[in-house]
């Protein structure tokens, strides 16, 4: 049986030698990155198929009470994230058992929607979504920490482009039962990926990778290593940690408003229904591509990108007259505004450190739960020239507030 051995390396990071995946666990660490994928492909419905529900929906209630139960959903979904991963840095909350209670919540929010709930719906489902999204981005992040931000965009991808067949299924299958069904089958895979969750000893590392060199060659790339390991009472004192925070809420405003009313603004059924699963398949494979795109030019410069993207898409949306012009601002709206978040894992890690990495994106993910009411309030009640005009404004209002970013402590050249 190999002996786990600890090195360090020039900045003093721990690393835990000597195992393989299989050694230090009992399992791969590719089975747990699939089972991670399967929840996230589930868990994401409550979130992207809601949009579609919403013209079925309206005969039981008005659009601003259907956006504000989407906006809540948000809240709930984006303020579980911190407790979460500090519950789990106390060894009183296990990933399974993260995964199981987010299994039973995330099938109950849409039971409860099914039997005309919607605070049901809004707490219950967004609660568990993010319970299982702050447990299955967790995980990831400590199996694969030579390859963070790779495995977390594939991961969170799925969380998005999951949700397609529900979209195009309850756009157009939509009927009684629909919900308690889709409810129990998103339970059940939950569940099952959550028995297959398992985290690694702390500080593992592959062994087949040198850490020392590894490190060293960190050093002389765009996403360079943080300087310090920030508590997140100090990161909360970095400007850096602010704007980032703003060009976040901006960003979910702007993508939570395109949830909401892109099917709504198409006006025919059908091509709402596609508008919509296309900017769902947009933002989960754009986040698999913006995070290939990041580890050459830098997490900065792809999220100033990015959030211009889907700031100049709502431009497009509002102005396209064809068929064609819509899907294309749709499919850049995706990309823009949705692809922040897998980003946001990887600014985190590298600007304030590893050891507190998930307790600090915790806390920047809330600001997508300040995006949500930001949408509600300035968007939601307006109409759609000024509303798109406005979500326009503040997507490239993000893409401003994040050039600022740069590495506490490092010169900024």
């Amino acid at each position: 049986m190999p002996v786990a051995t600890y090195v360090r390396d020039h900045a003093g990071r721990l690393y835990r030698v000597g195992e393989t995946d299989v050694e230090a666990s009992g399992r791969s660490r590719r089975t747990v990155l699939w089972a991670a994928w399967a929840a996230m492909l589930a868990a994401g419905i409550g979130q992207y198929g809601f949009g579609a529900l919403i013209p079925q929906l309206q005969d039981r209630w008005s659009v601003p009470e259907l956006f504000w139960a989407l906006a809540l959903w948000t809240v709930c979904q984006a303020g579980t994230a911190f407790p979460a991963a500090w519950l789990r840095s106390q060894n009183r909350l296990t990933s399974a058992g993260a995964m199981w209670i987010g299994a039973v919540l995330c099938g109950a929010g849409l039971v409860t929607l099914g039997q005309d709930q919607l605070v049901g719906y809004a707490v219950l489902g967004g609660v568990g979504a993010g319970l299982v999204y702050a447990t299955c981005l967790g995980v990831v992040v400590r199996w694969y920490p030579e390859r963070v931000m790779r495995k977390v965009a594939f991961v969170s991808g799925a969380f998005a482009y999951g949700s397609v067949p529900f979209v195009l299924a309850a756009g157009f299958l939509f009927g009684g039962g629909f919900l308690a069904w889709a409810g129990i089958a998103i339970a059940v895979v939950i569940a099952a990926a959550g028995s297959v969750l398992k985290d690694p000893p702390e500080h593992w590392w592959p062994p087949h990778i040198p850490p020392r060199e590894w490190a060293l060659d960190r050093a002389r790339v765009p996403n360079r290593s943080a300087l310090k390991e920030f508590r997140t009472y100090e990161a909360m004192r970095c400007g850096t940690f602010w704007w980032l925070y703003g060009g976040v809420a901006f960003a979910a405003a702007v993508s939570l408003y395109d949830l909401a009313y892109l099917p709504l603004f198409v006006g025919d059924e059908v091509l709402g229904v596609v508008a919509l699963a296309t900017l769902a398949a947009a933002t989960g494979t754009g986040r698999v591509l913006v995070g290939w795109i990041s580890d050459r030019v830098g997490r900065r410069k792809a999220l100033v990108w990015t959030l211009a993207t889907g700031g100049l898409a709502q431009f497009v949306l509002l102005h396209s007259g064809t068929v064609p012009g819509l899907l294309a601002g749709a499919a850049l709206a995706g990309l823009g505004t949705g692809c922040c978040y897998s980003l946001l894992v990887g600014v985190t890690r590298e600007y304030f450190g590893e050891t507190n990495g998930a307790q600090n994106f915790g806390v920047l993910y809330t600001a997508k739960a300040a995006g949500a009411l930001l949408a509600a309030v300035v968007l939601a009640s307006q109409g759609p020239s000024f509303a798109f005009t406005a979500a326009g404004v503040l997507g490239l209002a993000g893409a401003v507030l994040t050039r600022h970013l740069s590495q506490p402590g490092r010169p900024r050249l």
